[in-house]
């Protein structure tokens, strides 16, 4: 037996990024941003409180930008300076149908 009524439900009509407010909407009907989420447990400064930022990816790559310089700068004068790698953070590439198995 079909029973049939109306219902609302919620949904995300658009995800806005939380510095520039730009709208991360795509052509295909999608949205495509960053995400930088931080969980603070017990014993921290912060404990008990929970961050979620959402980057489009301009905001997101200069926030990966600013990263890097800061831990550039942090071993700038490190006598056993580790041969740091431009990739930060960078866990798979080429990867345009999310398979790579990370």
């Amino acid at each position: 037996m079909k029973i049939i009524g109306r219902t609302e439900v919620e949904t995300v009509i658009d995800v806005r990024c939380d510095v520039c407010s730009a709208s991360t909407s795509v052509g295909t009907g999608g949205h495509q941003f960053g995400t930088l989420q931080a969980r603070w447990g017990y014993g921290t400064a912060h404990d008990g409180e929970r961050y979620e930022l959402h980057l489009c990816e301009s905001c997101f790559f200069q926030a990966l930008a600013y990263l890097k310089q800061e831990r550039r700068t942090q071993h700038i004068f490190s006598a056993d300076a580790p041969d740091l790698p431009d990739d930060l953070g960078l866990v798979a590439k080429d990867d345009y149908f999310g398979d790579s198995g990370r």
